[in-house]
C-alpha cells in the first residue's frame, strides 16, 4: 500500500509556471513508476507524464512536451511536475499515481494508487 498526496496547485496566468509535488508514504517509493494525469470538467482523465522505476525513462503527452518536466527524488519519496508556459487548456485537476510496472505507462488502468488531486487553474 502507498499513499500519495499532491500539492502545489493554484491559480496562475497564462504563460506562468507552477510546480506540483506528490509525496508518497508506505512501501518503498523507488519500487514504483510514477505518473501524472489530469482531468478537466466534462472530460476523461488523460495522461500527462510518467517516470519509470527502472532506467529513469520518461514519457510525455504531446500536448505538454517541451513545457512540462517530470522528475523524482527517491530520497524524499517525491515526484514533481514542473509546468512552464501554462495555457488555459492546462486547467484541470492534476493527479499523481503509482504503478508497479517497470516502464513509464500512459494508461490509467495500469496504475494501482492515486492521490486526491490538486486543482490547477490557468487564466487567459
Amino acid at each position: 500500500q502507498v499513499q500519495l498526496v499532491e500539492s502545489g496547485g493554484g491559480l496562475v496566468q497564462a504563460g506562468g509556471s507552477l510546480r506540483l509535488s506528490c509525496a508518497a508514504s508506505g512501501r518503498t517509493f523507488s519500487s514504483y513508476s510514477m505518473g501524472w494525469f489530469r482531468q478537466a470538467p466534462g472530460k476523461e482523465r488523460e495522461f500527462v507524464a510518467a517516470f519509470s522505476r527502472i532506467g529513469g525513462s520518461t514519457a510525455y503527452a504531446d500536448s505538454v512536451k517541451g513545457r512540462f518536466t517530470i522528475s523524482r527524488d527517491n530520497a524524499k519519496n517525491t515526484v514533481y511536475l514542473q509546468m512552464n508556459s501554462l495555457k488555459a487548456e492546462d486547467t484541470a485537476v492534476y493527479y499523481c499515481a503509482a504503478t508497479m510496472t517497470y516502464y513509464s505507462s500512459r494508461y490509467p488502468s495500469q496504475y494501482d494508487y492515486w492521490g486526491q488531486g490538486t486543482q490547477v487553474t490557468v487564466s487567459s
